[in-house]
């Protein structure tokens, strides 16, 4: 199977599972939601300073990546 068509599938099901989340209206369904919980963003948890870190390091990298054409 061409992976051109997994990612569909991959991008479809996101939007499926994020679009029933925002529906239900629920706290901490979404994936926005998790990734704050996740990262310490709306709390100050054990570790917040590093999970925020390595969250902003990601997010960084990823741009740079796309960016760039994978050059990073």
């Amino acid at each position: 199977m061409e992976y051109t068509i997994l990612w569909i599938v991959w991008l479809a099901l996101f939007v499926v599972i994020e679009g029933f989340a925002l529906k239900n209206k629920d706290p901490g369904d979404t994936l926005s939601e998790h990734v704050w919980k996740w990262f310490s963003i709306t709390n100050k948890g054990k570790w917040h300073k590093v999970r925020r870190i390595g969250l902003v390091i990601f997010l960084t990298w990823l741009v740079l990546h796309f960016l760039t054409g994978g050059w990073i």
